[in-house]
């Protein structure tokens, strides 16, 4: 049975990490977390947030994720985005989910993230 979403693995390409722990940690205020000796030679970055983990992996021939994407829950989504647009990451907003403010973003690789919150009149 499955209990639990564990990860989402993003690919990036081939010496990004500079990049990637400038955006993930220093923007979206995630944590780096030490990859496992076995893995860290592979490349790429860890980073978590509570619950939350997100994978960077390092990938040949590398193209960004566009459509594919995580759902990041956030609070204070307004804040965030402000946040976010501040630290010069692109913020474009949507309102098509019924029941939740969200808007997008892309990392500096490419890959697209969603941020969203639910409104008060979101169904469980």
């Amino acid at each position: 049975m499955i209990t639990a979403l564990d990860h989402v693995q993003l690919a990036a390409p081939e010496g990004s990490e500079g990049l990637l722990r400038a955006f993930y940690a220093d923007v979206l205020g995630m944590t780096e977390t030490a990859k496992p000796p076995e893995l860290a030679a592979r490349g790429g970055c860890w980073f978590e947030a509570g619950d939350v983990r997100l994978h960077l992996g390092v990938e040949a021939g590398f193209r960004a994720a566009r459509k594919a994407h995580p759902g990041l829950r956030v609070r204070d989504i307004e804040a965030y985005a402000g946040r976010l647009a501040r630290l010069g990451a692109e913020v474009v907003w949507d309102d098509a989910l019924p029941g939740h403010r969200r808007f997008s973003s892309v990392d500096p690789v490419g890959n697209r993230l969603e941020f969203l919150e639910p409104t008060a009149d979101a169904r469980p």
